[in-house]
Formats: structure tokens, C-alpha cells, sequence
């Protein structure tokens, strides 16, 4: 049975969300997602919430919506989010205990085979990568404490490209479905200000769909990687998504 997983940064509700929405919520009925996976969803615009209605509507399937905010003072402010078609048996969460970074688990049942699905985000791209390998390491071991899932899937921004060490043990234990240029896009605020100046446009890969060895990818891409026809600085975010069609092994 094959599924599409993709996934974003939705960078909150910062440069314009309101003109850049029309072009997110475009492409999830475009690409119809079964498991659309979020990172930095906007709370006080309760962003995924929006997203989740949105899909159920234009897709015309029922959606659920799982979600973790970040801790402490950022609480209030984002989090990480997965909708999906597919049945919740249960979720959990991880708080990594470093800059109020989590992830999120959700169990799906896909073909009557459990699935779990992993949501986060990882430390900023200009940090040192060993903050995100302790993360990657405190991910893969909650992991492993859930050994009954039938295939993993791992998704969103880990700010490393596969050069680095976080990004290397990830790929030491999952599959990438793809690793074209995610990062960044040349999303402007509304005073022409570029997300990121300091990184040149759309040269590295750092959002990934990770999948265990079991699982089949059928195909995979960028998505959320076109600007609106009428202004060539604003894109749905400051990254492009991914988007893989994957087959039960």
C-alpha cells in the first residue's frame, strides 16, 4: 500500500505569513499528503490547527492532528505538529533538554501494520553541530525504546547537511529519500529582508523524510519549492519540504 509523507518548516508566522499560507495550503491539495509532518507550527495562530481543516476540506478526507509544543518560555510560542489520514494508536514526546528543542512520536496504523512517525526539529543550522549529535543520539536511543513499531520514519529540519556528524548517524541507522537543496529559499519579509544572509540560496539539503530499512521509497522530491507567480520573494517558507512516496516492505 503506498502512502506520501512530506514535511516543512513553516518558519511560525514570520515573513508574511498571511500572503505565504495561500501557497502552503496549495500545495497539500496538490500533493494530498497521508502524513504531513510540521515543524515551528505557529501556537498563538494555532497554525497546524488551521492546516489540519484546511487538508480535511480540500482533500475531502477526515485528518487528525497531533501535536508537541517546545518547553519552557517557548512554549507559548511553537511547537512541532503531524496531520495524518491514518488511525493514532498513541503519541509521546521528547524534550532533549537543550535550547527547549522536542520531539514528537505518533503511532500510526497503515495498512494494519504500526507505523511510528518522529517530528522534530533540531539545533540552529549556524551551531555547532555537536549540540545536534547529543540531540540525534538522544533521539535514536528514545527509539530504540520503542522497538515494536513495524518501520520508523523520521521527519523534519535537522539543520546538518549529511557531511556533518548529527546528519552521518542518522544515515547510519535510516535511509534519506532524497537529499536535493532544501535550504534556504529566497523568502523575504515585507522590507525585501532575506531570511538567513548569511547562507547562499537553496544550497544544501537539511530537511529529510528518514525511513528504516523495510520500508520501500517509490519516489521522492522537494516540495513547497516554487514562489507565488506574482512575486518572486515570497515562497510558501524560508525552506523547501520534502515529499516521498513510500511502500510497505
Amino acid at each position: 500500500m503506498p502512502f506520501r509523507v512530506t514535511t516543512i518548516n513553516l518558519e511560525q508566522d514570520h515573513k508574511r505569513w498571511p500572503l505565504r499560507r495561500p501557497l502552503i495550503e496549495a500545495e497539500i491539495a496538490r500533493l494530498k499528503p497521508d502524513i504531513l509532518a510540521l515543524n515551528e507550527v505557529s501556537l498563538p495562530l494555532q497554525t497546524a490547527r488551521t492546516l489540519c481543516a484546511f487538508a480535511t476540506g480540500a482533500i475531502g478526507v477526515p485528518h487528525s492532528l497531533v501535536q508537541q509544543t517546545r518547553v519552557n518560555g517557548l512554549s507559548e510560542v511553537e511547537g512541532e505538529a503531524l496531520i495524518t489520514t491514518f488511525p493514532v494508536v498513541e503519541t509521546g514526546n521528547l524534550d532533549f533538554r537543550t535550547q527547549d528543542i522536542v520531539a514528537l512520536v505518533a503511532r500510526l496504523t497503515v495498512a494494519g501494520v504500526p507505523i511510528d512517525v518522529y517530528v522534530t526539529h533540531l539545533y540552529r543550522s549556524v551551531g555547532d553541530d555537536s549540540l545536534r549529535l547529543f540531540q540525534v543520539q538522544r533521539l535514536l536511543g528514545w527509539i530504540d525504546s520503542r522497538p515494536d513499531a513495524a518501520h520508523t520514519i523520521i521527519c523534519g529540519d535537522f539543520n546538518a547537511t549529511l557531511d556533518k556528524p548529527s546528519a552521518a548517524l542518522m544515515a547510519s541507522r535510516f535511509r534519506p529519500t532524497q537529499t536535493a537543496p532544501t535550504a534556504f529559499t529566497p523568502l523575504a519579509d515585507d522590507k525585501g529582508s532575506v531570511s538567513h544572509p548569511y547562507w547562499p540560496r537553496m544550497d544544501r539539503c537539511i530537511d529529510y523524510v528518514w525511513v528504516s530499512e523495510r520500508l520501500k521509497v517509490l519516489a521522492s522530491g522537494t516540495c513547497f519549492d516554487r514562489p507565488s507567480p506574482d512575486d518572486a520573494s515570497l515562497w510558501p517558507s524560508d525552506h523547501a519540504g520534502v515529499w516521498a512516496d513510500i511502500e510497505l516492505g
